[in-house]
This record gives C-alpha cells, structure tokens and sequence, in this order.
C-alpha cells in the first residue's frame, strides 16, 4: 500500500474517532489498548497501537496449583509492616 492510498476514513464526533472494524481487526486493537499519536515534520499523522496484554504478565495465566499462601507472612512488600 502506498503512503498517497486511503485504507479507510472515519468521522471525529465530540474530539472522539472511531477505529473502522477491519483495522481493528487487522492491528488486533482491543478494548484498554492505548493509541501514541505523533505527528512527522512532514505533517504525517503517525499512530502506534500500545496494547495493554504486552508487558512482563502478558503471557500469565494465573496461579493454577493447589498450594496456599500467607500473605502476610510470604510477602516480600518493601515498607510494609506486618500487623
């Protein structure tokens, strides 16, 4: 796709614009993603798809063991102290 192409246009309504389906779709954008909006010397509109599920626990599932833990006891909280 060529940079002069339009993929796609949608309507700013109250300073808010909708995302068309299929680019949703396409970049994987979901609900709690953030967009990084930048704008080029060139008065390009750049925008960045920041997805909420990357980080360090984005391929955690959770705890899935029977074992039990003491939170007060097991915790390593830095400045805390235990009551």
């Amino acid at each position: 796709m060529s940079s002069e192409s339009v993929d796609s246009e949608s309507k700013v309504s109250g300073n808010q614009a909708n995302i068309p389906a299929h680019i949703r779709r396409e970049m994987e954008i979901d609900d709690g993603d953030k967009l990084r909006w930048q704008i080029e010397d060139d008065g390009t509109l750049r925008v960045q798809v920041v997805q909420q599920r990357s980080g360090t626990f984005s391929d955690f599932d959770g705890y899935d063991g029977d074992q039990e833990t003491d939170v007060k006891s097991e915790h390593d909280a830095w400045g805390v102290d235990p009551e």
